[in-house]
């Protein structure tokens, strides 16, 4: 990844990666010499585009062992969630049934808020199934909840704060035998740990491109075929009638392509990254006594490292590095919103430690300079506010 001197070191590799050059000569050809529309097919140019789609959706399927028949191209992880849930709700609703639906308390705010706002509307029933401090399920609880007779699971795969992993194979395993559809956000995971879609008989899953590497704004929903959705969009019949509208044929092109060179470089990249993560949080531990790290030390994302001061707010730190260093107080989808983050609270964390939490996120195309520079940064401006704080 080029930078400029200007630039700052970039570290919020959760709210989106840079796209990889390799993808990005990919979306241009599609743009501007490869274009079409793969739904016309009465010449060469839309047949050429067609295959285009046909392969990326053979990418998608592959990395994350799907069939290619079950990708539903989308505009991003949001919404293919949404389609997923509400796409639920609406067919059971047809048959006159009032779906109850299980959930995490940590999941995205895409989940979150469209399950809080279809409980609002009283269409559904919610039950929430809580987390430890390390952000961790008790699958015991989510066995029970399952029992108790629901209609739609609801876990990620990876948070997207603090970058606990969940063990979403176990987590179907207990969804199947009570015949509980589960859907999984897979867009912090999906090019950075293993994912089995049918080996592992998950319902639903979603990805998002800018998260692997890929462009912004298009994403998937795999879905298996004999789960029932009811579209939200309706006109033109694309992808089974499930998400109508001319196929984005330079997001799509990308989106496989990054799907495509995540499933050949993952294991070795991913390892690369967590030993540079290591270091920088060696490098900090070693400067700042008082750090804590949030989330799951053994079983989180290879990049992540969520971190807190407690007694320093991160937002007297964020605005000393802000032009220096880009990395986050949180979710990207909760920036500029005046509250704590709902992850942090909802592993019942105590409040310095929820007001002094910082997320950051390694990438592939860091730099061992970039996290010497990037913790040496850290090390001064924490002892700077420390320093300002006690006058």
């Amino acid at each position: 990844m080029l930078r400029s001197s200007s630039h700052p070191i970039y570290l919020d590799f959760h709210a989106t990666t840079p796209t990889d050059t390799r993808v990005a000569q990919q979306v241009l050809n599609y743009m501007t010499e490869s274009f079409g529309n793969a739904s016309s097919t009465d010449h060469e140019v839309g047949d050429r585009a067609e295959a285009a789609v046909k392969q990326a959706t053979r990418y998608v399927a592959d990395l994350v062992g799907a069939t290619p028949r079950d990708v539903i191209f989308t505009s991003g992880a949001t919404e293919s969630l949404n389609l997923a849930i509400q796409g639920t709700i609406q067919h059971l609703e047809r048959s006159g049934t009032k779906p109850r639906i299980a959930l995490s308390t940590v999941e995205h705010k895409a989940v979150l808020d469209t399950c809080e706002a279809l409980h609002k509307q009283g269409r559904i029933e919610l039950i929430y199934i809580p987390v430890d401090t390390q952000a961790r399920l008790d699958l015991g609880q989510l066995e029970r909840a399952c029992a108790k007779g629901i209609h739609l699971l609801c876990s990620m795969a990876a948070n997207n704060e603090v970058g606990t992993l969940y063990p979403i194979e176990k987590i179907a395993a207990i969804a199947q035998s009570y015949q509980v559809p589960f859907l999984c956000d897979a867009s912090q995971a999906v090019g950075k740990i293993p994912i089995q879609f049918n080996e592992w008989g998950i319902t639903m899953l979603a990805l998002s491109a800018h998260k692997l590497y890929g462009p912004q704004g298009v994403g998937a929903l795999v879905v298996r075929r004999d789960h029932r959705l009811e579209p939200l969009l309706y006109g033109g019949g694309q992808q089974r009638g499930l998400r109508p509208g001319t196929f984005n044929l330079p997001g799509i092109v990308g989106l496989g392509e990054a799907c495509r060179l995540r499933a050949e470089e993952m294991a070795e990249d991913e390892v690369e990254i967590g030993q540079k993560r290591d270091r920088f949080q060696a490098l900090l531990q070693a400067q700042i006594p008082d750090l804590v790290i949030n989330g799951d030390p053994q079983n989180r994302l290879a990049g992540n490292l969520h971190i807190s001061i407690p007694g320093i707010p991160n937002s007297a730190i964020i605005a000393r590095v802000r032009h220096q260093l880009a990395i986050s107080t949180g979710s990207a989808c909760s920036s500029g919103v005046e509250a704590p983050s709902h992850v942090l609270r909802a592993m019942g964390l105590a409040e310095s430690v929820v007001e002094g939490a910082l997320r950051i996120g390694l990438g592939k195309f860091n730099t061992d300079d970039d996290v010497e520079q990037a913790a040496d940064l850290l090390v001064s401006t924490i002892s700077a506010v420390k320093a300002a704080m006690s006058v």
